[in-house]
């Protein structure tokens, strides 16, 4: 989206090549068939445009108002794809592809408290990004752009569940999960019925996965990424118990020949991607083209799963003490006394998956599918927050709901649940240190003080010859590829 201010005073929007264009303003929804676009000018000079998911139910979406002097935005719960915005000499520019906003970013103008957050992984929900002047639009959230500027406001804190309640006598949990999250699936914004799940062979994917067979789409094709080694066996046994059992249409990717900074891949080539992005998104990339080869208009995940069947207190939850990162540059470590400012207050679903969100999600866009989460659905976090601890401590719902579709106690409750830490120290070993070795030579990262030079070379010498290589080098590795890719 291009909006100039000048062009809001005599609106006369006209749809052409798939945008809406008025003067050098110019709109474009995502080239997904999920959703629609919706625009009305019975009010004009005000016009409102609505971009949604083409469903009945609660749906996610972007709304947007003009008037002469102001355009303001808003966006749903769901946070599926966060749009970024950015203004400059009275022009709104927005986009949920961070590097199409490439034009606007400086690597030389970076938020020290972003950087320092992503260098050890103390991420948090914030419309905040890497890039001064770029600005996220977390969920609920409002832009509001006049002469005076761009102003982000936030909304009220979501209200949730405290306490577990007590289940009333002959209610089945096991049953009520069931209903809900087929009802949620069934609801999928899709006009062929041609669909797709990410499948790990975990419970959480393993339900969704059940879910889907339940609500009887025309065509499913299920994903997943093998991982490899002893764990890799078993996670593919249970993949194929699942897959047989829901009659999908399954295509398995060895996760170990897409490792991260692998040759051939996004970063590698230096394709232009967002520097705080996902660890393997060369694996899940490959996995993308697939869906996107089979035409399926959307992509079930079971993204959410472990933070709705997390055990805590939303009253005195604390975050975890970070891992110490011997080679923080001194502007990082000042910054690190500001990780905790300027954040979004309590969403309606967990930081957590929002966040992944907003790493995982475009690339599906690109692709040209429309990714759900049904777990992290409103209507089944609250539910799952109204369900007694016994029912989450180790996913013991989730597992009793595999069992009784009469899939086996290995499905159900795997001795070994799959993980990509052998992936990540590939990447890392085969195609990392490489890129460090690059890096230690002329590094944006080094120059502007955010990481010390000395003390990573240190690291590289070490992780040569140590058993395992340092998995927050990927941290460090990541941003810096990812900040050459846009300069």
């Amino acid at each position: 989206m291009r909006l100039r201010l000048a062009d809001l005073q005599e609106p006369k929007w006209r749809s052409e090549g798939g945008r809406w264009i008025n003067g050098q303003s110019w709109i474009e929804p995502a080239n997904v068939s999920a959703l629609v676009m919706e625009v009305n000018d019975d009010l004009a000079p005000r016009v409102r445009v609505r971009v949604k998911e083409c469903k009945r139910d609660e749906a996610d979406f972007v709304a947007l108002t003009m008037e002469p002097g102001q355009a303001r935005l808003a966006a749903g719960v769901f946070g599926t794809a966060p749009l970024y915005l950015t203004e400059k000499a009275g022009e709104l520019h927005a986009s949920w592809n961070l590097t199409l906003l490439r034009p606007y970013m400086q690597a030389d103008h970076l938020v020290p408290r972003v950087v320092a957050r992503t260098l050890t992984r103390q991420h948090r929900y914030t419309s905040e990004t890497l890039f001064e002047g770029v600005y996220r639009l977390t969920e609920r959230a409002a832009a509001t752009f006049t002469p005076s500027g761009l102003s982000i406001h936030y909304p009220e804190p979501s209200e949730h569940v405290l306490e577990p309640r007590t289940l009333r006598p002959g209610v089945d949990p096991v049953m009520a999960l069931d209903e809900l999250l087929t009802d949620v699936i069934r609801q999928a914004p899709t006009a062929t019925g041609c669909v797709g799940v990410e499948l790990s062979g975990g419970a959480d994917s393993g339900n969704v996965a059940l879910a889907v067979k339940a609500a009887r789409f025309p065509e499913v094709y299920s994903f997943g990424l093998l991982v490899g080694g002893s764990t890799g066996r078993q996670q593919r046994e249970r993949r194929r118990a699942l897959v047989e059992h829901c009659g999908f249409r399954d295509t398995a990717t060895p996760a170990m020949q897409h490792p991260p900074f692998c040759a051939g891949g996004v970063r590698d080539l230096c394709k232009p991607h967002d520097p705080a992005g996902a660890f393997y998104q060369e694996a899940f990339d490959v996995v993308r083209e697939q869906a996107a080869a089979r035409r399926c208009e959307v992509m079930f995940a079971g993204s959410g799963g472990d933070e709705i069947n997390a055990h805590h207190s939303r009253t005195q939850a604390e975050l975890p003490t970070p891992h110490p990162v011997p080679w923080l540059g001194d502007k990082a470590i000042r910054a690190l006394a500001e990780v905790n400012e300027h954040l979004a207050p309590i969403p309606v679903l967990p930081v957590p998956t929002l966040m992944a969100f907003g790493m995982h999600n475009p690339g599906f866009l690109r692709a040209g599918i429309w990714p759900v989460s049904p777990l992290a659905h409103p209507r089944i976090v609250r539910f799952m927050e109204q369900l007694p601890h016994g029912h989450k401590r180790g996913k013991a719902l989730f597992r009793e709901r595999i069992r009784r579709a009469g899939l086996p106690e290995w499905v159900a409750a795997p001795t070994e649940p799959e993980n990509f830490l052998a992936v990540l120290e590939k990447g890392l070993r085969s195609y990392g240190l490489p890129v460090l070795d690059d890096m230690l030579k002329e590094s944006i990262l080094v120059d502007l003080g955010y990481v010390d030079g000395k003390a990573l070379a240190k690291a590289g010498r070490n992780a040569d010859s140590a058993p395992v290589v340092p998995d927050l080098l990927c941290d460090v590795l990541a941003l810096e590829v990812g900040l050459r890719s846009l300069m």
